[in-house]
């Protein structure tokens, strides 16, 4: 097989999909934090935290849906400790983000060290398994791709819908862009611009994290350490690259999952012959070129990282 035979097997869209469906619901989390107007850089740490709670969730007894909504409830706790110190105190975005990824990772790491004291190894858990659509499943290279996968990754993709649904079609939509655009006006509409502001760092991090419970429940079977491995980050890129607009983020999620499927594909081709440093850094190489292009032209909420108190004009 050579490098043109990888992109037309159905095994790596398969991967492509699998690869970037906690991109797609973390980058969609991130999305709506920011057309809110606040930067959510605990995204990495809001993750992990996702992942271990719905993974333990399961470990210790639960149901997979369970798991699921614990990790989304971990996700909220952690979004309104940001949205707190963020919105009504007006503290550093990036410096809060970046302590609540520091925080939620070392009380995520501290918690699986006394919960399992004696653990070698990862233990593992029974994850969500593939549900085929009957009659699209068997289309060839797509059927398996986007028909064939875990109720999680349908899940993501119903969740890009929904949010550009709500916010180009609903009045709290429409008040969300508002706020990360000119809160001075949502509040002289007699709106609460620190309600809009936490409710959506609450709900677009329950979202990151049930991205990171995708990875321990549906991706894997167990939690390690480092996981997550930059994700997050990834994501906040991704969000800049669709432009804060959920169907050219999902396009950006889907464009890296396929250079980093492929970058392990022609680490096989190759045969050794390139240092495999190369293959594994070419995703985030060409991500961070189209990240580039892209960026020159977007247009980002106009609020954006800017604390706003009652009354100011």
């Amino acid at each position: 097989m050579d490098a043109i035979d990888i992109l037309l097997t159905g095994s790596f869209w398969v991967a492509v999909i699998r690869i970037a469906s906690p991109l797609i619901f973390a980058t969609m989390g991130e999305l709506i934090c920011e057309r809110a107007g606040v930067l959510n850089l605990g995204i990495e740490g809001i993750m992990t935290v996702g992942a271990f709670t719905g993974w333990l969730t399961v470990y210790l007894g639960g149901d997979l849906w369970l798991g699921v909504a614990i990790a989304a409830l971990a996700g909220v706790a952690f979004g309104l400790l940001h949205g707190l110190l963020t919105v009504p105190l007006g503290l550093s975005q990036h410096v809060t983000g970046i302590g609540i990824t520091l925080l939620a990772t070392s009380l995520t790491y501290f918690t699986y060290r006394v919960a399992l004291p004696e653990v070698t190894s990862p233990p593992k858990i029974e994850p969500f398994q593939p549900f085929p659509l009957p009659g699209l499943s068997g289309i060839p290279i797509v059927g398996p791709a986007l028909f064939n996968q875990t109720p999680l990754t349908y899940l993501a993709f119903v969740l890009v819908a929904v949010v550009a649904w709500i916010l180009t079609r609903t009045p709290v939509g429409i008040a969300l862009r508002a706020v990360g655009e000119n809160p001075a006006a949502v509040e002289a509409q007699g709106i609460s611009v620190t309600a809009v502001r936490m409710g959506a760092v609450a709900v677009g991090s329950a979202c990151m994290a049930v991205g990171g419970a995708f990875l321990t429940m549906s991706a894997f079977n167990s939690f390690f350490f480092e996981m997550i491995n930059g994700r997050g980050w990834v994501c906040i890129a991704l969000v800049v690259f669709g432009s804060w607009r959920p169907g050219k983020a999902l396009l950006g999620a889907v464009l890296f999952a396929a250079f980093d499927a492929y970058q392990v594909r022609l680490q096989q081709v190759t045969g050794g012959a390139i240092p495999y440093q190369v293959f594994l850094m070419l995703p985030y190489v060409l991500s961070i070129l189209a990240l580039i292009v892209v960026a020159r032209r977007a247009s980002y909420p106009k609020a954006l990282m800017a604390p706003y108190q009652k009354g100011e004009r």
